[in-house]
């Protein structure tokens, strides 16, 4: 009997602490999701808000996009490819499509890609312009 009130105890215990462990978790998630919206805002109001080319999603602060840029890196103009954020790369979120903006194709996880030129203007601000994706150019090949 003594057991039995013991492991009821034990039990009540445990629940109860992994109740307060929760609460404290999901303060935590809401105050970090409060402080993005705020940052997102913000961000908006000035048009500073980036989002994915691939997958259109709004980058958080500290989010980037993943991207490779091709050598000579002292040009005002270069070669980069655009392979997504992190909602859409290495492993799309649930319900995100990957979606050139030229083309309007769905561009392939593994094998695709946006192609993009980097401009560096001489004040040190970057403009990149999205030239297509793998699947617009497969037809462009000579």
């Amino acid at each position: 009997m003594e057991y039995l009130v013991l492991l009821g105890l034990a039990v009540f215990i445990f629940f109860m602490l992994r109740f307060i462990v929760s609460s404290d978790l999901e303060e935590k998630k809401a105050g970090l999701r409060k402080a993005n919206d705020e940052a997102q805002k913000k961000a908006e109001a000035r048009g500073l808000l980036v989002s994915c080319p691939l997958c259109s999603s709004p980058l958080a602060k500290g989010e980037d996009i993943v991207s490779k840029v091709y050598r000579p890196m002292n040009v005002p103009d270069q070669l980069c490819t655009i392979d997504g954020c992190p909602h859409c790369f290495p492993r799309p979120e649930p319900g995100l499509r990957r979606v050139c903006p030229v083309c309007g194709k769905e561009v392939p996880l593994r094998t695709g890609h946006l192609n993009a030129r980097l401009f560096n203007y001489e004040d040190g601000k970057k403009h990149v312009v999205v030239m297509g994706c793998t699947e617009c150019s497969k037809g462009n090949k000579k």
